[in-house]
């Protein structure tokens, strides 16, 4: 059988872990950069914009190369509304991956703060300052960010579903390492 077909390409895998880590960093460092004031703000502050761009590139690429390789399918016995779930659920972090650095990169703009990032690196601004636009897009980039974590938590719980409930082979699809590397559904002998 096709690798292609039964698991994520080795680009894919490295992309999907890659930004698993630089999202839950971004998470956690944006809840650390809303929650000081102190001399701490300003490197957490540069770190969750380079962090921002870094995703919102590494999402760009991850979707070109989606679209050039695809994914292997679900399996064929789970029910259509777990289908369904898993579809609009990438669907929505992609959304996500995309949308919140470019909000974020917004309500910069209309704060009409810097986007500078490590190395120094200017980002030009992407809308007109704005008091009420940067109040609206700061609102939507803080409660997002709930939604976004929930989604990711949701994201992991259902792995797990499918890794240690259902055995289903969904999960090692997307694992580090190749399906001939680790095997966590039981192998069935043939006689």
């Amino acid at each position: 059988m096709n690798r292609a077909k039964t698991e994520f390409t080795a680009v894919q895998r490295s992309l999907h872990w890659l930004m698993a880590i630089c999202i839950l960093a971004m998470l956690f460092i944006g809840v650390g950069m809303v929650s000081t004031i102190g001399r701490q703000y300003t490197p957490l502050l540069t770190t969750h914009k380079t962090l921002g761009i870094t995703i919102l590139v590494l999402a760009l690429i991850r979707l070109v190369v989606r679209f050039v390789y695809g994914a292997p399918a679900l399996p064929a016995d789970l029910p259509e509304p777990m289908k369904l779930a898993a579809h609009l659920s990438h669907l929505a972090l992609y959304m996500l991956m995309i949308g919140m650095p470019l909000i974020g990169w917004a309500m910069m703009s209309a704060g009409a703060y810097p986007v500078v990032l490590y190395g120094q690196i200017r980002l030009p601004a992407i809308l007109p300052q704005s008091d009420s636009l940067h109040t609206l897009l700061w609102n939507a980039h803080f409660y997002l960010a709930f939604a976004f974590f929930a989604l990711v938590l949701l994201h992991i719980a259902a792995a797990l579903f499918h890794g240690l409930v259902r055995r289903d082979g969904v999960l090692q699809t997307m694992l580090p390492v190749g399906n001939d590397d680790v095997r966590l559904t039981p192998q069935r002998s043939e006689r």
